[in-house]
């Protein structure tokens, strides 16, 4: 899965002299962060996030009334308070690779460019969503975290044993265990009730971890 697969787009932006208080606007009327900033030509400048309004404002607050402050930050441009040095991912970028880059630069979103061009924007509610798919959690069927040992064969042998046993395999998730010596592996199978696919996994396994059935409504 890439990036562009799961960005969000088209990308809602504004322009550098776009004001503070319309910008702020804008995020909250559409329920969104994080705003990229383009020139007139429409490529990326800057960034400017929901923190970025927080530490902006008029100096000597204290001294001034509340109609005076409310004026001053409607001349403050979104130029003024952006962040210049933008990270960003590509199109064309496995994602989690994006998503490592957001965790180790600390950041909720990335600019996707696509040809030297905005063409989305990847953020952690759509990685969510990814997890959500990758652990099935929209699925019906039984829930089961096992310890694997970390051998070559371990997960073929484990995924065949649900297949024998008439499940049939919607999500599976790869983690990791106790120690480098294992694995967890988290999955939801469908067509076989908890009783038989514990009967089915546990000559498999290290240790059951959990197992349940899951369903969503």
């Amino acid at each position: 899965m890439l990036v562009e697969d799961r960005m969000s787009h088209p990308v809602i932006t504004v322009s550098p002299k776009t004001s503070m208080p319309d910008a702020h606007k804008l995020m909250r009327d559409e329920k969104i962060r994080r705003l990229p900033v383009v020139d007139e030509r429409g490529r990326l400048i800057g960034i400017v996030s929901e923190s970025d309004f927080l530490h902006a404002s008029p100096s000597d607050v204290s001294s001034l009334s509340v109609w005076e402050m409310t004026y001053m930050l409607s001349k403050i441009t979104v130029e003024k308070i952006m962040t210049k040095k933008v990270i960003t991912t590509t199109a064309d970028t496995p994602i989690e690779e994006a998503a490592r880059t957001m965790v180790d630069s600390k950041i909720g979103g990335l600019p996707v460019l696509k040809d030297g061009e905005l063409a989305g924007i990847i953020t952690e509610t759509d990685l969510f969503k990814v997890f959500l798919e990758m652990l099935g959690a929209r699925e019906q069927g039984v829930r089961l975290s096992v310890l694997i040992a970390n051998a070559p064969g371990t997960l073929t042998e484990l995924t065949k044993s649900i297949f024998d046993a008439g499940g049939n395999l919607i999500a599976l998730g790869t983690f990791l265990g106790e120690s480098t010596e294992n694995r967890e592996i988290t999955l939801k199978a469908a067509g076989v009730d908890p009783d038989a696919l514990e009967a089915a996994v546990k000559d498999h396994v290290e240790r059951i971890v959990d197992i349940r059935e899951s369903s969503f409504s």
